[in-house]
């Protein structure tokens, strides 16, 4: 009966009209023993101390785990285009942040002649030096070690540009936890800087709801298709509170 319960309650969820996720009870034993396997560290730096990002609460794209290729992420080249290449190598925390790694980083940038970040077909206004992934394409991933507090369903935002749409997917401890959600373009015809068309800014609200067990996790975010996507963070809140 408390099964037939439990699965009453989540389709009731889904027609709803919102996007519900649930775990397994019986895929505990190969959740542990992917953790176990799993070689990635959370990041750590000067500035972000380590530890896995917390839920509820901010979980920065860029604090992606350590491990490299193939075991934190999968990446389709090696260069990080942001960091280091788009981005000056002059010292500055920002500039060279991760710069030896695959992903391409960078960040939100204000005070320009020509308005980046804080431009007026933003959607949002994003913060001034917020970190991002960028460079997106199909195929590729990373992962974040998170510590979630309290067992619970929990609403998903996203802060993101996306020049041509596209999707994306969440995966917990090696196995699928959202599947491909369709992601709102942001490209605006009107702008008359071509290459600010990967600069427009939006957050997508309640994209997903997923049901996380207290603990630590490992959440593998995937590009599905097209990508051109730049991707800041994602915002946990329980969704009853």
């Amino acid at each position: 009966m408390k099964i037939k319960l439990r699965l009453f309650l989540q389709a009731s969820l889904i027609l709803a009209g919102g996007l519900y996720f649930g775990g397994c009870a019986s895929d505990d034993l190969n959740e542990e023993g992917y953790l176990k396997e799993y070689r990635g560290k959370s990041f750590q730096d000067s500035v972000y101390h380590g530890g896995p990002q917390r839920i509820p609460g901010r979980v920065q794209c860029a604090y992606y785990d350590f491990g490299g290729e193939g075991v934190a992420y999968h990446n389709k080249d090696t260069k990080n285009h942001g960091s280091g290449e788009l981005n000056p190598a002059n010292g500055a925390y920002l500039n060279e942040f991760r710069m030896k790694e695959g992903i391409s980083t960078s960040y939100t940038k204000f005070h320009s002649k020509t308005a980046i970040d804080n431009n007026p077909y933003d959607l949002v206004q994003p913060p001034e030096g917020q970190l991002y992934v960028g460079w997106t394409s199909p195929g590729e991933w990373f992962n974040m070690t998170v510590a979630v507090e309290h067992t619970g369903v929990y609403s998903i935002d996203l802060l993101y540009t996306s020049n041509r749409g596209g999707a994306i997917s969440l995966d917990r401890n090696g196995r699928p936890l959202v599947s491909a959600i369709d992601i709102i373009s942001t490209r605006d015809d009107k702008d008359p800087v071509a290459w600010r068309q990967w600069h427009h800014w939006n957050v997508m609200t309640n994209l997903a709801e997923v049901e996380l067990p207290k603990g630590v996790c490992v959440l593998t975010l995937h590009i599905v298709t097209e990508g051109n996507m730049n991707l800041a963070y994602l915002d946990f809140e329980p969704k009853h509170k």
